[in-house]
């Protein structure tokens, strides 16, 4: 697999990755989660590919206090063959050089395989609480549901 940065051209085919992996959510437009991302730390969003598709990527950040990863995603014909580790090597490679001290990164809890992956990586859960607050609507009406996660709304 070869790592590089995220170019224009590879929007669609890294928003239809993020879909198989199963990483989207209405609350979060894809499209605007790379925009966003492209106009801060371009060079900090990473691809992986094999025989020029896209199998991989994950998208990196370090305001100068923490170092963050979200959207770490390999397509699903190709997990398991040590690509998410490649791709997380070459991210905290990239934030040893911006002298990043500790790379934070959120897990749903349901998602018990990506827990098992990042504790095998050396990460452990933090005591802490994560909180939220959304600063710009994705364009999507949403309700909690009764186990206190965000679904779309039906009119």
């Amino acid at each position: 697999m070869l790592i590089r940065g995220f170019q224009d051209a590879d929007e669609a085919e890294v928003i239809r990755l993020w879909q198989r992996c199963g990483l989207t959510r209405v609350w979060n437009d894809p499209a605007k989660d790379i925009a966003r991302k492209r106009r801060v730390q371009s060079d900090l969003f990473l691809v992986g590919t094999i025989d020029g598709a896209i199998v991989a990527s994950a998208m990196v950040g370090y305001e100068g206090h923490r170092g963050w990863v979200n959207y770490l995603a390999v397509d699903p014909c190709h997990q398991r063959q040590g690509l998410a580790s490649s791709m997380m090597a070459e991210a905290e490679r990239r934030l040893r050089k911006l002298g990043c001290p500790k790379i934070n990164l959120q897990i749903r809890r349901d998602n018990l395989e990506a827990v098992a992956f990042y504790r095998s990586l050396g990460f452990a859960e933090d005591a802490v609480v994560s909180f939220g607050k959304r600063l710009q609507d994705d364009g999507k009406e949403l309700a909690e549901d009764s186990y206190g996660s965000m679904a779309e709304r039906k009119p």
